[in-house]
């Protein structure tokens, strides 16, 4: 089944018999009318139940995937797993980062995700097949996933993953007197312009093998990207429009203090929520929306190649928060400095490996 634009509901769940002990999942794909179109589940041997749980939502993501869906609506019983991938939760438990991050790396390949708790009762498909796999039915459409609990780890092989060199532009005068600065079109200062220079040295010396540089539409990222590009061998700059910057809306302009000033009641929201927009802006969750489209569209467009892609705070941020599968909190606790370079790898099968966050040596 396909479609220009499909969507799917995908049910999953997890179990252990002991917390550790023997587990399995399932997942359920089905239509908006409620039809079954895929099933997926497998033992995983010894673990606990938030690995099942989220074992289960990778093995849906997938099903869903190969259907082409470019819109899921994702329904599980664990509040857990829902409010993490949701971003509203933070994920404590180190053992289960790297699934979530495998989970995120799955929901940037779709147009749109959606994320809802449902009771164990309305999951009941999804926990059928999760007890057929703990009771050894191995009927699955899919081979086990193992448990990730390696005793040891070794760097992944670079071969088919996407190595994408993410930069802020250089400085502006909005850079350099705290304010808000989103779809405002400023150029770079010469402060800016000299840091860009060197994050173009800095870029070359990770790979002279550049497959593409990609930036946001505004003035300061373009002009960032041409001197990264002039240095990597005269590439063209292809302008992306979802990498811009979030819309600062009343904020533009503006320092934190005379926002907090001005809009105190609007600040403390937007702080406490990503679903919060600025008066008249655009709120995170909307950013996040649009940039994990931008990143499916460059992993598909450049396999296996390393893509230079300059553009802002917002949307860097929340490309690594995704990567990291980190909470929301992070967004206001990362620092990215202007032209500080940040690397990560994506393998088609949605696995992420970040290398290094906000480099800032060559600007020194």
């Amino acid at each position: 089944m396909s479609g220009g634009d499909l969507r799917v509901v995908v049910e999953a769940d997890g179990g252990s018999r002991g917390n550790p002990g023997p587990a399995g999942y399932g997942a359920v794909v089905k239509d908006t009318a409620g039809e079954v179109l895929l099933e997926r589940f497998a033992a995983l041997g010894t673990t606990t139940n938030n690995v099942a749980e989220y074992s289960g939502l990778i093995a849906g993501l997938r099903a869903a995937l190969e259907l082409n869906a470019t819109r899921v609506d994702v329904r599980m019983d664990s509040k857990l797993v829902i409010e993490q991938m949701a971003g509203r939760w933070q994920i404590k438990n180190a053992g289960l980062r790297p699934l979530a991050a495998e989970a995120a790396g799955l929901v940037a390949k779709f147009r749109e995700v959606t994320w809802s708790w449902i009771p164990r009762e309305r999951n009941k498909d999804a926990d059928a097949l999760a007890n057929r796999a703990m009771d050894g039915e191995t009927e699955s459409a899919r081979e086990p996933r193992e448990a990730p609990a390696p005793k040891s780890w070794a760097p992944p092989e670079l071969e088919n993953a996407t190595r994408l060199i993410l930069v802020r532009h250089g400085a502006t005068a909005m850079t350099a007197q705290g304010r808000y600065s989103g779809r405002g079109d400023v150029p770079l200062t010469d402060e800016g312009e000299a840091q860009a220079m060197a994050a173009a040295g800095r870029v070359a010396g990770l790979s002279r093998d550049v497959g593409a540089v990609l930036a946001s539409p505004l003035a300061r990222c373009v002009r960032t990207a041409e001197l990264i590009a002039a240095e990597v061998g005269g590439l063209p700059v292809t302008v992306m429009d979802d990498l811009i910057e979030c819309d600062f809306g009343l904020w533009e302009g503006k320092t934190f203090a005379e926002v907090q000033e001005g809009w105190p009641r609007e600040m403390a929201a937007w702080l406490e929520s990503t679903s919060v927009a600025p008066p008249r802006g655009e709120s995170f969750q909307a950013v996040a929306k649009r940039v994990r489209g931008a990143m499916a569209k460059i992993v598909q467009a450049y396999p296996g190649q390393v893509v230079v892609v300059v553009s802002h705070v917002s949307p860097i941020k929340l490309i690594l928060r995704d990567a990291l599968a980190a909470g929301d909190a992070f967004l206001h606790r990362l620092f990215l400095d202007a032209a500080g370079v940040s690397t990560m790898d994506i393998w088609p099968d949605g696995n992420i490996a970040v290398r290094s966050v906000n480099e800032t040596a060559h600007l020194r």
